[in-house]
């Protein structure tokens, strides 16, 4: 098309620069909306399976759980539970005690390494260190389509079985 007026070859390119921005706009609010569908999933199923849901997790929209070491390791112990342990501490980093069943992928490796996780419908318990690295990895894993997350506060250094063993740790190597 061949366009002698300059004036509507400038309108044209105004336009579709308009029509460019709105598109993004559009799938920045898909993004948005299809997110907050996953978390109102998240909070229904929570309630179908009887979980109690803090009001700070529902009334600010929250993506994870944040469960006490006690409450986590209840849970931990309950064989009647399904989750997919996720330890996600630094590579060189080893905990007072062991947690066999734990998945570990350090959490600068987690981009990487989501195919290991066996699902995004899965429930997953994620710990590290002591709870900062978890929390990142649940935002994260949130952002990956993850919804049915807790992250475990505190870490390992709260892990009710780990407690007595941290503080013989600790004397061990002040001797």
């Amino acid at each position: 098309m061949f366009f002698s007026n300059e004036s509507q070859i400038k309108e044209i390119n105004r336009l579709k620069r308009q029509v460019a921005d709105l598109q993004i706009k559009l799938r920045e609010m898909e993004i948005k909306f299809d997110f907050e569908i996953g978390v109102k999933k998240a909070h229904i199923l929570k309630l179908k399976n009887g979980e109690a849901l803090s009001d700070d997790y529902v009334v600010n929209n929250r993506s994870y759980m944040d469960l006490t070491p006690e409450a986590a390791y209840e849970l931990y112990n309950d064989f009647d539970q399904d989750f997919i342990l996720l330890d996600v501490s630094e590579a060189d980093y080893t905990p007072a005690g062991e947690l066999p069943e734990a998945i570990r992928i350090p959490l600068e490796e987690l981009s990487h390494n989501l195919h290991k996780l066996p699902g995004k419908g899965k429930s997953y318990l994620v710990i590290s260190e002591q709870g900062v690295r978890s929390i990142k990895a649940c935002r994260f894993l949130n952002k990956s389509g993850y919804f049915n997350l807790s992250n475990i506060s505190g870490g390992y250094k709260y892990w009710p079985a780990f407690k007595n063993l941290t503080s013989i740790v600790s004397s061990n190597n002040a001797a």
